[in-house]
């Protein structure tokens, strides 16, 4: 098994903002799994289904679906992006890193 770092700013700023703020917890375990699927792909573009990440989580599909359309509202995934069944892109973004 290999390892997964995630910044400090994910645990320090986002989850309280989205578990204790926004109060949407599923979002935020959407976001870390698509961070780890990010890391694993080595890329921030990927692709998988809205079925996978529900399966994966443990989250029902529309509560996936509901937390992927919050990720896109606050830009943590692009929102230009528009995911087909066919081409399930996500593009995970990090706006607290500055190019």
């Amino acid at each position: 098994m290999d390892r997964f770092s995630v910044d400090p700013y994910v645990v320090d700023v986002l989850m309280p903002d989205l578990i204790g703020h926004d109060r949407k917890p599923a979002t935020f375990i959407v976001y870390l799994f698509l961070l780890r699927m990010a890391a694993r792909a080595r890329r921030d573009s990927f692709s998988v289904s809205l079925q996978t990440i529900a399966t994966k989580t443990g989250l029902s599909k529309s509560t996936v679906q509901v937390a992927i359309r919050h990720l896109r509202r606050r830009r943590l995934l692009d929102p230009d992006i528009a995911p087909t069944s066919s081409e399930p892109i996500r593009h995970v973004m990090r706006p607290w890193i500055r190019p």
